[in-house]
């Protein structure tokens, strides 16, 4: 049984998280959704940007650590979308992380990591939120750090293809993603 932490995207923790976290606990996981924006949501991604900067990224951070605070070391750290960054903020401060999975986005962890760090990227392709040169940029942190990067891009679906309530939902792409996330966290 693998413990994740997933955090939400920058329209906020929605049925999607929820549902996702639901799909990890019944496969055996446990798995906390932490709200880092204390209840708010955003319809467009413009308005989630401008609810991002009235809250600020630290008191969201905040809110982060403390969800972290009854969670084992070894908690698996999962973001979509926006969520990828407060991962790859986290990710220092907890050496002992199981794994990075990255979805409907390709944040920049810091370097180094942790060798043998198992990390997961699922992006579609293309995605202004996992650009190639971001992806290149994943890619040679993981190498130079010794960590084990898989990366899944999923060509034709939109941004947040696992999201059944948005237009961009591809539901061939989100359940190939959440195939090969059960796979990762398969002990």
């Amino acid at each position: 049984m693998a413990h994740i932490a997933l955090f939400h995207s920058v329209l906020g923790l929605r049925p999607v998280e929820l549902l996702a976290a639901e799909r990890l606990r019944g496969a055996g996981h446990e798995a906390v959704t932490p709200d880092l924006f204390d209840g708010e949501t955003a319809p467009t991604l413009d308005e989630g940007f401008q609810l991002v900067e009235r809250i600020g990224w630290e008191a969201m951070l905040k809110r982060a650590r403390h969800a972290l605070d009854h969670m084992p070391p070894e908690t698996v750290l999962m973001g979509l979308s926006m969520g990828t960054a407060v991962v790859a903020d986290l990710c220092p401060e907890r050496p002992a992380t199981a794994g990075v999975l990255l979805l409907h986005g390709a944040a920049e962890l810091p370097a180094p990591v942790r060798p043998g760090l198992r990390v997961q990227l699922h992006a579609a392709d293309p995605d202004d939120f996992a650009p190639a040169e971001r992806v290149t940029a994943l890619r040679q942190t993981a190498q130079e750090s010794g960590a084990h990067l898989e990366i899944f891009r999923y060509p034709g679906a939109g941004h947040f293809y696992t999201d059944a309530t948005l237009p961009d939902h591809d539901p061939t792409a989100a359940e190939q993603t959440w195939r090969r996330i059960l796979d990762f966290l398969a002990p």
